[in-house]
């Protein structure tokens, strides 16, 4: 089937790092952790993978909520069964997580982000963003690094109620770009091979990067259209199998 020149990106983890996160655990409460035996990326970690899973099992019960309250309502429950910190809500004080959210707002691009969509757009193709965050903070980031986006074509999963990875998340936007697209199959790029998995089995075409899981896991989410390391290069894939279709 023919592909259109239409990218949609997942946003947090994938253009935009986690790294500001984590360093404001480890600025916070880093010393507090390491006295522990943790060690704050690790608590990060937990804390965003926790809350994507509950995130995404309240959503499919029925019981949707916006991403960003369910990361923050599962801090101490992290820090306390996860890393193992005994009273963490002694441990940590609400000051504490008010900080870290805070700085939650003011993730950055990763290297190579802004690269990746110039080279496509350069190639003429329409740049989307889907994303499981609110959209107010997602543009943010956006302007904050000084990549332009149209709000028209920056969505958000709050809209509908409906998270990623269900697939009837995915569909209306796939069906929209499809039919504006004389039935041409829209791409979708994203760092977290669980989203770019689902967005293909709903119908679009598949790009990951290896930027932040580091490990293709092929063989327990499927095959990928397209696969690279870095940004730039999945760009310049999705280009030329673009090209050579």
């Amino acid at each position: 089937m023919a592909t259109s020149k239409n990218v949609v990106f997942d946003i947090v983890g994938t253009l935009v790092s986690y790294d500001h996160l984590f360093n404001a655990i480890d600025r916070r409460l880093g010393d507090r952790l390491r006295a522990e035996g943790v060690k704050p990326w690790l608590l990060g970690s937990a804390w965003m993978e926790t809350a994507e899973r509950e995130y995404t099992n309240l959503s499919i019960s029925g019981r949707y909520l916006p991403y960003g309250v369910v990361f923050e309502k599962l801090f101490y429950r992290v820090l306390g069964m996860m890393a193992g910190v005994k009273n963490p809500r002694e441990f940590a004080s609400p000051e504490d997580l008010a900080y870290i959210m805070h700085e939650y707002q003011s993730l950055t691009m990763r290297p190579g982000a802004a690269e990746c969509v110039q080279k496509l757009r350069d190639a003429e193709f329409t740049v989307w963003a889907f994303t499981a965050a609110d959209l107010g903070r997602v543009s943010g980031y956006f302007k904050q690094a000084g990549v332009e986006l149209p709000a028209e074509n920056l969505l958000s999963c709050d809209s509908a109620g409906v998270g990623k990875p269900d697939l009837a998340a995915y569909r209306p936007l796939l069906d929209q770009l499809t039919a504006e697209n004389e039935g041409k199959t829209p791409w979708f790029a994203a760092a977290h091979l669980w989203d770019v998995s689902a967005a293909r089995r709903a119908g679009f075409r598949g790009a990951y990067c290896t930027v932040l899981e580091q490990e293709a896991l092929t063989d327990l989410f499927g095959d990928m259209d397209v696969i690279d390391d870095t940004l730039p290069g999945m760009a310049d894939k999705i280009i030329a199998h673009q090209a050579s279709n």
